[in-house]
């Protein structure tokens, strides 16, 4: 009989009622056999016990139970109701410890019992359980009062689930009441006795020890006492004594009629904590301080402290703040010391000593900071910033700054810093600015201007009169050093400069006395890849001109020349780049018609080529032309020389491209091959229909010739050596040998043909077909089915497929003969020997 697989067995259910419950369990399982295929409407037998302890505990309960499955292979039944065998079901003490279910299974039906499975029952059956521990002993009635002396707790309930372990409701409106109430009776209780005591065992702030929670408008939790305190919160580590909590409402609100509403204080004087904290994530004040009467809002004194200190983190924010809606000063310093300030703004950090912005007018007249000079007839100075540091070096002694976008309409508003002399008759500068250094370092400048936005310039210098004839900028040194000198450290132009008129963008000049250059232009950094000078038009002129503009000159218009040992690309004296859909890289023309030089000469003294031409897309790496009946290309080499006229080299082993191509359009030849000296004789041709004519005759490796032929079956079932016989199925068509002396036999696959002949194109795909060796040396398969094989000895084939064997001199006839064994055989197995091909 087969193997029979019980696949699983579960408790699905349980038959429970509030007075009494049924002595049953359900219980379900899949059978399926030793393959997994499910045993459907099949009766089945199982044994089921119940055993005390452990998995091989003792039987306290034990029934045979029959059943069919149905047709998904499931089979229900219900403990309790079978044939006992042992025990008995009802009298089962669940409470007393684990039970286990242990089953043993007929698939037939019978009491042969093939299966056996044991699994613990994780949870007691509930009314089981309910009704084995109701029988205990003793009830329960409410109202319920007792007293006891015990130590220890006397009345527990735990719950391992998310619900309450004990609740009190209350449904009752009269005054007074409690759902659940803590009394301590003695006028004298032990220290911290309470009435009612919450403890959470919580970590990380998880879970409360005491929770009030009021629906209505009461208190959620209330405490009174006549001297005592009402509500008593402590912490004795590192928590909260009270903590008041509120969504919407007020968290804590302390209120009074004679005393203090709160006093918070800290009565040792070794705890250098706040008194008082108090913060918040919200967008409100923190504190907030309002008094109707004459009194002060906050009043604060120290001794040697600060008696007022804001402190804030926040850049946008302020740590003291005097505000003003009236007409007043919000901030006052008062002072008639000589050697204090009023108002001093200190600053220990990075930010601002003293601060003054404006933050709502619009009106364009009001001032951050204001320093005046004038009023009662004083001579001192409105402002004066001055750095009493000499090694001082990290901050500006003063910084103007703006955000706003200036005003283009008038250049003279809206700027960071506006210095004007408003006399017409002035010699004076509105801004001078000097240094008097040795050092020539960056920064070290009578006036530095920096643009440090993405726009923006650093100095500009505007001559705006349309009548004026003065420079808008005027660059002059007494000493050896430039005149002016510009540099972009990073992707712009040192100098740049553009004309909306007839004139030059730059003009360079030297003078009739002087022997100086025009223009040079250097790179002195050898990383340097960028150009020297980079000419650009984007009109029909012409980018750059050079002419040496004299008939008997013998100099260069142009010289292009590199002194390195690399050949990378781009390395070349002259480099011309064509970047269009069109136009030439470089283009060389001798334009007289009498002229004999020719239009580009390449030498090479060394090792390198005259000329390297490379095209990377479709284009061809050199295209010549003929227009008249010269060559388009003519190679040769001197009668001193060593090399070859040509060479045609493909090295990309997936490159399936010819080497080279040779197409012709008329009637003449594809290709003509001379020979001698002079070369005049013709000794191969190919003519335009690709036919060859070689007058030394044709030598070719490989050993037999072969003719492509297509085959029964997939090509993949032959391999070289095979027997090939004429197939009857298919014309033109061949197949492995399969009977001993047979008369249709045709050649042998061939291994590597001398020729292989065709019907088809030259350019046809022939890999469907096989090569069929028909005369010639061939490597044949052969086999010792009539004996051992000797050189000389006739083959024919064998009752093996595809495999030759040495023919019967009195059974051979004419047609069956393959050829003539070059190699004696007398191995056991099938192998391969040299066979000359020539089938008779």
């Amino acid at each position: 009989m087969k193997k029979i697989l019980l696949l699983f067995g579960i408790l699905s259910g349980l038959f429970m009622g509030l007075s009494q419950a049924p002595e049953k369990m359900s219980y379900q399982a899949v059978v399926r056999n030793g393959s997994g295929q499910i045993l459907s409407n099949q009766a089945i037998a199982i044994r089921l016990s119940i055993l005390q302890g452990s998995a091989a505990g003792p039987s306290v309960y034990s029934e045979r139970l029959t059943g069919n499955t149905n047709a998904n292979g499931l089979v229900t039944l219900e403990i309790g109701t079978g044939a006992v065998l042992s025990g008995t079901f009802s009298t089962i003490d669940w409470p007393s410890g684990n039970y286990y279910l242990k089953t043993e299974t007929d698939p037939s039906g019978g009491t042969t019992y093939t299966i056996t499975g044991t699994s613990q029952l994780l949870s007691v059956p509930y009314a089981m359980y309910a009704k084995s521990a109701g029988s205990s002993g003793g009830t329960f009635t409410i109202p319920y009062a007792n007293t006891v002396n015990n130590a220890s707790t006397l009345f527990s309930l735990t719950n391992d689930g998310d619900g309450t372990s004990l609740e009190g409701n209350n449904n009752s409106a009269t005054s007074s009441i409690a759902a659940v109430r803590g009394v301590v009776t003695s006028t004298a209780p032990g220290g911290f006795s309470s009435g009612v005591r919450g403890i959470n065992n919580g970590t990380g702030g998880l879970g409360i020890g005491v929770w009030g929670s009021q629906n209505g408008s009461g208190w959620g939790v209330y405490g009174v006492t006549p001297n005592g305190l009402g509500v008593y919160g402590n912490s004795s580590a590192s928590g909260t004594g009270v903590y008041a909590n509120s969504n919407t409402g007020t968290g804590l609100t302390a209120t009074s009629n004679n005393g203090i509403p709160a006093s918070i204080s800290i009565l040792n004087n070794a705890n250098a904590n706040n008194v008082l904290n108090a913060s918040t994530v919200g967008n409100g004040v923190v504190v907030n301080v309002t008094t109707s009467g004459s009194g002060n809002g906050v009043a604060s004194s120290t001794g040697a402290g600060i008696a007022l200190r804001g402190t804030t983190t926040a850049q946008s924010s302020a740590g003291v703040l005097g505000s003003n809606t009236g007409n007043g000063e919000a901030v006052v310093g008062l002072t008639t010391s000589d050697i204090a300030g009023a108002v001093v703004g200190r600053n220990d950090g990075g930010g601002y000593g003293v601060r003054g912005f404006i933050s709502t007018n619009t009106s364009g007249t009001g001032i951050g900071v204001f320093g005046q000079v004038g009023l009662n007839s004083s001579t001192g100075r409105a402002g004066r910033f001055e750095n009493s540091n000499q090694t001082n070096t990290a901050a500006n002694i003063l910084e103007v700054e703006t955000n706003g976008n200036g005003n283009i309409p008038d250049n003279t508003q809206g700027n960071a810093a506006s210095f004007l002399v408003d006399n017409t008759n002035s010699v004076g500068a509105a801004v001078r600015g000097e240094v008097n250094t040795i050092f020539g370092n960056f920064g070290a400048a009578a006036i530095f201007g920096v643009s440090s936005g993405t726009g923006g310039r650093a100095g500009l210098f505007y001559a705006s009169n349309p009548s004026g004839n003065g420079a808008s900028l005027i660059a002059l040194t007494d000493g050896n050093g430039n005149a002016i000198t510009a540099n972009a450290g990073k992707d712009g132009n040192g100098v740049e400069t553009n004309i909306d008129g007839n004139g030059n963008a730059l003009y360079a000049w030297v003078p009739t006395f002087s022997t100086g250059r025009a223009g040079r232009f250097n790179i002195f950094n050898e990383n340097n890849t960028s150009d020297v000078i980079t000419v650009t038009t984007v009109g029909n002129g012409i980018a750059g001109n050079f002419k040496v503009d004299k008939t008997q000159g013998t100099s260069a218009a142009v010289k292009g020349e590199v002194n390195s040992m690399f050949a990378n690309f781009g390395t070349a004296g002259i480099y011309g780049v064509s970047s269009g859909t069109g136009g030439y890289g470089g283009l060389f023309h001798a334009s007289n018609p009498a002229g004999n030089g020719p239009a580009l000469i390449a030498i090479a003294d060394g090792n390198g080529n005259g000329i390297t031409a490379n095209a990377s897309n479709g284009g061809d790496g050199i295209e010549t032309t003929a227009d008249g009946t010269g060559s388009a290309i003519f190679a040769w080499v001197p009668n001193f020389g060593n090399g070859r006229a040509a060479r045609f080299i493909n090295f990309n082993t997936a490159n399936t491209n010819p080497a080279l191509t040779v197409e012709t359009h008329s009637t003449g030849s594809l290709a003509l091959f001379k020979s001698g000296n002079p070369s005049t004789a013709n000794v191969a041709r190919i003519d335009n229909t690709g036919r060859g004519f070689f007058n030394g005759g044709t030598q070719n490796s490989g050993a037999d010739v072969a003719e492509a032929f297509d085959v029964e079956g997939s090509i993949s079932e032959y391999e070289s050596g095979d027997i090939l016989v004429i197939s009857t199925s298919s014309d033109r068509t061949v197949e492995k040998s399969s009977k001993p002396y047979s008369n249709l036999v045709a050649g042998v696959y061939a291994t590597k043909p001398g020729v292989l002949l065709t019907e088809e194109h030259i350019d046809t795909d022939l890999s469907g077909k096989v090569p069929m060796g028909v005369i010639g040396v061939i490597p044949t398969k052969v086999c010792l089915e009539n004996g051992k094989i000797k050189r000389g000895d006739l083959l024919v084939t064998s009752s093996k497929a595809g495999i030759a064997m040495k023919a019967d001199l009195k059974k051979v006839k004419i047609g069956q003969v393959i050829g003539k064994a070059l190699q004696d055989y007398d191995q056991k197995e099938s192998g391969k020997i040299q066979v000359l091909v020539n089938i008779k």
